[in-house]
C-alpha cells in the first residue's frame, strides 16, 4: 500500500493518519519519540505492510511484474492498488477526493513540529502535485511512477509497467477490491487493539 491507503486506513484520527504516512521513514524503536497517536498510527503502518506482503492476492497481482522489474515490482504495486482506491473513492466514503486530500494536507501543515525531517522536505513537493489525487488517474500514476524511479535512479524505467497495467487492469482491480475488504478488516481490529494497548 502506498500513501493513500495508509492515510485511509487510520481511520478519523488526524495524528494516527501522519503517523501511518510517514512511518517508512522511522527504523526500529525511534517511533517511540512520537506522541502517542502518531505511534498507533506508525505500528498501523508495520501492520498493514505485514498483511500486505503475506497476503496472496497481493502476492500475485505483484508476480506479474516480477520478471519485468524485480524488487520493484512492490514498489510499482503499492502505488498500482492506491490507483484502484482513488478510482473507486466513492465505493470507500462519501467526502470527495479532493477534499480528503486538502484536509490531510492541512493536518500535515497545522502538525508540522510533529514531521520527520524527511516529511518536511517532501510535503512542499507532495501539495504542489496533488498526489493523493494524482493517484486517481492513469497520468497522474505514471507521474507518480516516473518520480519514484527518479529516485531510484531510473533503475529499471518504473513508468513502464503502465503498459502491464493496461493489459491486465481488470484482473488487478478484482484482487485489489477482493484484498483491500480483508485489509479494511484486518486494520479495524489492530486499530482497536492499539487503542487498547497504548
Amino acid at each position: 500500500m502506498n500513501f493513500l491507503a495508509h492515510i485511509y486506513l487510520s481511520g478519523d484520527n488526524d495524528l494516527m493518519k501522519i503517523g501511518n504516512f510517514m512511518a517508512d521513514g522511522i527504523r526500529g524503536n525511534d517511533y517511540m519519540n512520537f506522541p502517542e497517536e502518531i505511534k498507533k498510527g506508525i505500528l498501523l503502518h508495520r501492520a498493514i505492510d505485514t498483511f500486505t506482503d503475506a497476503h496472496p492476492m497481493y502476492r500475485k497481482s505483484k508476480h506479474r511484474l516480477h520478471q519485468k522489474y524485480g524488487h520493484y515490482a512492490g514498489v510499482i504495486m503499492d502505488i498500482v492498488y492506491d490507483h484502484f482506491l482513488a478510482k473507486n473513492w466513492f465505493a470507500y466514503t462519501d467526502e470527495p477526493l479532493d477534499d480528503y486530500a486538502d484536509r490531510f494536507y492541512q493536518s500535515l501543515k497545522d502538525n508540522y513540529d510533529s514531521l520527520t525531517e524527511k516529511t518536511k522536505g517532501m510535503l512542499p513537493y507532495m501539495m504542489a502535485r496533488n498526489w493523493l489525487l494524482s493517484y486517481a488517474t492513469l497520468a497522474g500514476l505514471e507521474m507518480i511512477l516516473f518520480q519514484m524511479d527518479h529516485r531510484t535512479k531510473n533503475r529499471v524505467h518504473m513508468q513502464e509497467a503502465i503498459v502491464e497495467l493496461q493489459e491486465y487492469y481488470s484482473d488487478f482491480e478484482s484482487e485489489f477490491t477482493s484484498f483491500f475488504a480483508e485489509l479494511q478488516l484486518h486494520c479495524h481490529e489492530k486499530i482497536n487493539s492499539l487503542n487498547n494497548i497504548l
